[in-house]
């Protein structure tokens, strides 16, 4: 049940975004970003939301969101899952993503994407794509927007070590502006690379932010030691109510603690 239920909402899923895409490209050349946002993505985002729920019975919680400060800000959430590339954008006013510059080439999500006023990082350039990455944030920061990025880069399994790279460093040291962690266990339901949707319910905690100012080996240990703290104890909440429909992956990582494995500082 839970394969045709997961089938079921694929199919979905996929349908209702190519309805929405080919809705929105002809808007493109007179709609406002900010109507677009609003109007489009926004609406979209609700959208799968309710498919995920009615058809697969997967729900989602969140907590702290007292902790979100107004104004621009910095935001580094646990990767997982597709999930949390589109359902954490209404937590924030005006986010702005950083992707990778290839999603920037596909036809229509692209062209949104860049109205969107999005941030794509050529993940080909090293340094150079740090320095890029770095100027457009801080434009787009001083415009009031709220820069969210995936500090280990790509989606990790639940209880995998983390791998967290230097870009979120870079952006924390040189932007001036509170860095806020997000965990998250959204990998025990909708996990990377399958199309298997569990029933239950996807947990967000907004974590406290972190002050500017920070140096950049302190702002690492305590970004990472907040994130997979948090995300290992959410682990633990979906682990209970999955029981035996938990998925296999983590028995074969094994126990690890979430702090195993050194942060990249350079």
């Amino acid at each position: 049940m839970i394969r045709l239920r997961s089938l079921a909402f694929q199919i979905a899923f996929y349908g209702v975004t190519t309805l929405y895409l080919l809705a929105l490209l002809p808007t493109l050349p007179f709609i406002s970003r900010r109507r677009l946002w609003t109007a489009g993505v926004l609406s979209w985002v609700r959208t799968n939301r309710f498919l995920l729920r009615v058809i697969c019975g997967t729900r989602d919680a969140f907590s702290g969101l007292e902790n979100i400060p107004p104004g621009p800000l910095l935001i580094a959430a646990k990767h997982q899952s597709a999930w949390e590339t589109f359902a954490l954008l209404p937590l924030f006013d005006d986010p702005a993503f950083i992707l990778k510059q290839e999603l920037m080439r596909i036809p229509v999500f692209g062209w949104i994407a860049a109205k969107l006023r999005m941030i794509p990082v050529d993940r080909s350039a090293g340094r150079a794509a740090l320095k890029e990455m770095t100027r457009v944030a801080r434009a787009e920061l001083a415009a009031g927007r709220q820069v969210l990025i995936f500090p280990e880069g790509t989606r990790r399994p639940p209880g995998a070590a983390p791998a967290y790279k230097a870009g979120v460093s870079s952006l924390y040291t040189q932007l001036g502006v509170p860095c806020l962690p997000v965990a998250l266990n959204s990998g025990l339901y909708w996990p990377r690379r399958a199309m298997i949707r569990r029933p239950g319910t996807i947990r967000v905690e907004i974590l406290p932010a972190i002050p500017p100012g920070l140096r950049r080996e302190a702002f690492m240990a305590r970004l990472e030691a907040d994130i997979e703290t948090a995300s290992a104890r959410l682990l633990a909440e979906g682990l209970a109510e999955l029981g035996p429909q938990a998925p296999e992956i983590l028995e074969e990582q094994g126990p690890a603690s979430p702090l195993s494995t050194p942060v990249e500082n350079s």
